[in-house]
C-alpha cells in the first residue's frame, strides 16, 4: 500500500437496495454467517466521496453497476443520512488504535426486478430479496435495520 495506512477509514456507507415493490437485497457475511446486512463497506482514501464509495462498493459487493454512465446512475440516492455507532469489538483491529466509532452515510438504490446479483465469495456467501418490514427483521445491525424502514419515506 506504499505509505498508506493498512487501517481501515472510519467512514463508511450503508446503501439498501430495493425493487419497486420495496423487496429488499440482503446479504450474507463470509466472516459472520449468521449476520445478514445491506452494502456497507468504507472509504478507501480520506478524500473519497460517500457517493463513490457507494458506487464502488455495490459494485463489489454484487456485481450491480450504478455509476456514472450506467443505466442505475440515477437510481442511487444519497438519504442525507448518517449513523455514528461503535465499531463492533470483533472488527475493532481493523482500524487504528483508539479509533472505536465509526460514521456511515446511508443510500438507497432502486433497481428492476430480476436485477442479477454476483457476490463476491471473500466477502459475502449468500443472498435474499425479502418484502421491505421482514428485511428489516433479519439485518444484524440495528442501524441497517433502521435504514430499511425508513424506505418507505425516502421513494418518489
Amino acid at each position: 500500500m506504499s505509505g498508506a495506512s493498512a487501517f481501515k477509514i472510519a467512514q463508511s456507507v450503508l446503501v439498501v437496495i430495493y425493487t419497486p415493490a420495496l423487496d429488499v437485497l440482503l446479504i450474507r457475511r463470509a466472516d459472520a454467517t449468521e449476520y445478514w446486512q445491506s452494502v456497507t463497506g468504507s472509504k478507501d482514501r480520506e478524500e473519497e466521496s460517500f457517493h463513490d464509495t457507494a458506487v464502488r462498493e455495490v459494485f463489489e459487493e454484487t456485481g450491480i453497476a450504478c455509476g456514472a454512465g450506467t443505466p442505475l446512475a440515477g437510481c442511487l440516492r444519497d438519504w442525507g443520512l448518517e449513523n455514528v455507532y461503535g465499531i463492533y469489538p470483533q472488527w475493532l483491529h481493523r482500524y487504528a488504535p483508539g479509533v472505536t466509532h465509526n460514521t456511515e452515510r446511508v443510500f438507497g438504490l432502486e433497481v428492476p426486478v430480476g436485477t442479477p446479483v454476483r457476490l463476491n465469495p471473500r466477502e459475502h456467501t449468500n443472498y435474499q430479496w425479502l418484502p421491505w418490514q421482514a428485511a428489516a427483521d433479519a439485518c444484524f445491525s440495528s442501524s441497517n435495520a433502521e435504514a430499511v424502514l425508513m424506505l418507505p419515506r425516502f421513494l418518489g
